[in-house]
């Protein structure tokens, strides 16, 4: 019944969208729209951090609304990184932990997210936040090498995950069910450092949902240096998983834990088997 009704919602507000783009009135209403949409925000405190993000969408009210909840493990792992480090946010989409480990931590962060639709938003938050000379943002994907290849992505919403980059699988080691595609340049995490000078990660937070084991593969010079890294891994995806803790203890890093919000426990998709896991040095 609830998708029926999300459905007829869904064909009402296109046939009004072709209705109010015939006539001149009709388009500005319809900007008019759009422009209201984009000056919502949704104030959110955590730990004493007060931070305000761009909610144009129910999705990215759904981040803001489960800042503290949705993943209180990277929140815990953003506190106990020591102030002023710099730290890369690779899958960094709307910029939450982003902003957080700016503000809270005064962290110098890259925030690595190559969704055009997610760009926006990201900006925006860290406009919002008054975080620009603490936050530069990288709009490119990281990969094992650098290439020229295909973003495909399963949602255009602002806000939405589980895209990938130069590869047909997605979070779950399964073929991506993709909507929208577009080309672009990846790089390594050696790229990163080399060819643009971003500084060595202190600290790295990834999670670009199925390609993690790659990009760490394409960095291990880089992983040598770095005091801890916070990783999103499908513990159902063995390739990514047994590939991802090899070169994570090869470049000297040791496994401390791993965790996901208890509500995942009885998540009956691959949330359930999807953990951040936090490795030290």
């Amino acid at each position: 019944m609830k998708t029926v009704f999300k459905n007829a919602v869904k064909q009402f507000l296109n046939s009004s969208v072709r209705v109010l783009g015939d006539n001149s009135v009709g388009r500005h209403l319809y900007g008019q729209i759009i422009n209201s949409a984009m000056t919502r925000v949704q104030k959110v405190t955590h730990c004493g951090s007060d931070l305000i993000f761009s909610v144009p969408n129910a999705l990215s009210q759904f981040r803001a609304d489960t800042f503290s909840s949705k993943e209180p493990e990277t929140l815990d792992w953003v506190d106990r990184i020591p102030r002023g480090s710099v730290l890369w946010d690779i899958g960094a989409n709307v910029g939450l932990y982003t902003c957080y480990a700016a503000k809270a931590r005064d962290c110098r962060v890259f925030a690595f997210e190559p969704s055009v639709f997610n760009l926006e938003l990201l900006a925006r938050n860290i406009f919002l936040n008054r975080l620009t000379d603490l936050v530069t943002i990288v709009p490119l994907p990281l990969s094992e090498q650098l290439a020229f290849s295909t973003l495909r992505m399963t949602s255009t919403d602002w806000g939405a995950a589980l895209s990938t980059f130069g590869q047909s699988y997605g979070h779950d080691g399964e073929p991506i069910r993709k909507v929208f595609e577009f080309p672009t340049v990846g790089l390594s995490m050696v790229d990163a450092v080399t060819l643009l000078r971003i500084p060595q990660p202190d600290y790295i937070k990834m999670d670009v949902d199925g390609i993690e084991h790659l990009i760490l593969k394409g960095g291990m010079p880089i992983l040598r240096e770095v005091k801890s890294v916070c990783v999103e891994i499908n513990d159902k995806f063995s390739a990514q998983a047994d590939e991802a803790g090899s070169y994570l203890r090869a470049a000297g890093l040791s496994f401390s834990e791993k965790r996901h919000a208890q509500h995942f426990d009885s998540d009956p998709g691959a949330a359930r088997y999807t953990f951040n896991q936090v490795w030290v040095r």
